[in-house]
């Protein structure tokens, strides 16, 4: 490529790398004969050369013993953070989340990163707060997660507004003249979890109506898991009217199973979810949900680590994104 243009090796590695100290007539005539011979620059020799290798480590560690990356919200979330990182040429490579070669010291993410010369990451957690996650945070590796605190000079994180989003469903069933309201709560070790259960109570309150442990089912955002507590609940003396569920997924498991046992929704019961995924629409009644901005989760992590990736002593303010209630047949 060298030979060919008439210029030194080292004025064709800053074409690909530097260009901006190039001038912009050899520039154009590199990349014209560039294109023409189909010349494309090595990428690991540039990554050695230039230490930044355009490649951005995915944390999705949601849970080993459960399909968690197949979860429709985090799946949508996942698009719109592929496109936003490809607008800012940078690529994403999904870490292994158990280091089966080395060994179990919290360190493999943090290893994986410099194995590969990763530019950052983002952190999709399942909410136990992983030694090796927390690790990534305090090696200083530019971070940002999804739903999950994290705090360090290189770091910040994305998150709903959880709790005003149960609240908006909560006020909703009280609105439609619902009294004995039940959840059916996310994973409490999940800040989604504990935060939309702290909107919950905070809404019930705030409405005058008795707060009772025994409508209070913690859930696990899952099918089978929305549709064993919804069947707790029928079982009670005191069975609730209505039911913010935290996840849409679990929502439609606990439709069916008020169906499976002869209830009309919303006639004999009122069910909520909270997500809007996109089966929501499509299942009789429809599901009335709180919808978050899944396409923002995604733009605004990729956003935040290329604000950090291009340098900046600090890293930018965590963002809460609104959320928004989706009125449907089950309410």
């Amino acid at each position: 490529m060298a030979r060919r243009s008439g210029v030194s090796v080292a004025t064709v590695s800053r074409v690909f790398n530097t260009p901006e100290v190039v001038s912009q007539h050899t520039r154009q005539r590199i990349l014209d004969l560039a294109a023409e011979i189909g010349y494309l620059p090595n990428g690991s020799a540039r990554t050695l050369a230039t230490k930044k290798s355009n490649m951005v480590g995915l944390v999705w560690d949601t849970d080993h013993r459960r399909p968690g990356w197949r979860h429709p919200f985090l799946q949508e979330i996942l698009v719109a953070l592929k496109t936003a990182l490809s607008a800012h040429g940078l690529n994403l490579l999904m870490l292994a989340g158990h280091d089966a070669a080395g060994p179990d010291d919290g360190q493999r993410y943090v290893r994986a990163v410099r194995q590969h010369n990763l530019d950052g990451a983002v952190i999709i957690d399942n909410g136990t707060r992983d030694p090796a996650v927390l690790a990534l945070v305090e090696a200083q590796v530019p971070c940002v997660a999804l739903d999950l605190r994290v705090d360090g000079p290189t770091s910040t994180y994305i998150t709903s507004d959880n709790a005003g989003g149960a609240a908006l469903a909560v006020r909703h069933l009280v609105e439609r003249g619902h009294q004995r309201i039940a959840t059916i709560t996310g994973p409490l070790r999940t800040w989604p979890g504990a935060e939309r259960l702290v909107g919950f109570w905070a809404a019930l309150a705030g409405a005058g109506l008795p707060l009772a442990d025994s409508h209070v089912i913690e859930g696990d955002f899952y099918l089978d898991g929305g549709h064993a507590a919804m069947n707790r609940l029928l079982a009670l003396d005191d069975r609730p009217t209505a039911v913010f569920v935290a996840g849409d997924e679990m929502a439609v498991g606990a439709m069916r199973a008020a169906q499976a046992a002869g209830l009309r929704i919303p006639d004999d019961i009122a069910i909520i979810g909270f997500d809007d995924i996109e089966v929501a629409a499509l299942i009789p009644p429809g599901l009335s949900t709180v919808a978050q901005n899944k396409p923002g989760f995604g733009t605004a992590a990729a956003e935040a680590l290329v604000a950090m990736l291009h340098g900046g002593d600090d890293p930018p303010k965590p963002t809460v994104l609104p959320t928004t209630l989706v009125v449907r047949g089950s309410t």
